[in-house]
């Protein structure tokens, strides 16, 4: 999926159906930080009126996703608990050329973004295929849809904003490096842990 380098353990599934009380509370700030991010990439791009109300889009569709996860937490007695750190995407976070030009920098932010929604879309067809929650598993499907957009409106924005640049290429890198990080991830009840 996604030309994902290295698919996700399915042991992972196991430990997050162990306690999904963990993994909805995770899966909750996982959303939140993605309308953090579309709404950091609409301050760079404040001369593209065109993504910029993609971004719009995006951000609210994932803020209305963690509505969603924060009223399954509230219907099952749960409550929603601290944030969590995702160090699978600080990690991820790492790989982004920050000293290159504003074009590529840019470009890399597109490319960080469409590598979170690939893994996401993944860990929620993982979650879809093997919960035994029929709601659940309906909804896991629906966000995997989603994601599976996500990815591809962020991939083809750096493809747009990339013009002159071996945006192909430089997507090869990030799986690569993705699948370097991931090796040390699955082993907890977190969407990317």
């Amino acid at each position: 999926m996604f030309k994902l380098k290295l698919p996700t353990d399915p042991h992972w599934a196991t430990i997050a159906k162990s306690n999904l009380e963990e993994v909805l509370s995770d899966h909750a700030w996982c959303e939140q930080k993605a309308v953090s991010n579309a709404i950091t990439l609409i301050t760079l791009l404040p001369e593209h009126t065109a993504i910029i109300s993609e971004l719009v889009k995006i951000a609210q569709e994932e803020m209305d996703h963690f509505v969603q996860v924060h009223e399954i937490i509230k219907s099952k007695g749960w409550v929603l608990g601290r944030e969590r750190k995702d160090n699978y995407v600080n990690q991820l976070s790492k790989f982004i050329k920050k000293g290159e030009n504003r074009q590529f920098f840019i470009v890399d932010r597109m490319l960080f973004a469409a590598m979170i929604e690939a893994r996401s879309c993944e860990r929620f067809k993982v979650l879809h295929e093997t919960i035994e929650d029929e709601f659940l598993a309906k909804f896991y499907k629906e966000l995997m849809i989603s994601e599976a957009n996500h990815y591809t409106v962020f991939l083809n924005f750096a493809h747009q904003l990339g013009t002159g640049m071996d945006v192909k290429k430089r997507w090869e890198e990030w799986l690569s490096y993705e699948a370097d990080v991931v090796k040390s991830y699955g082993n907890s009840e977190a969407i990317h842990g």
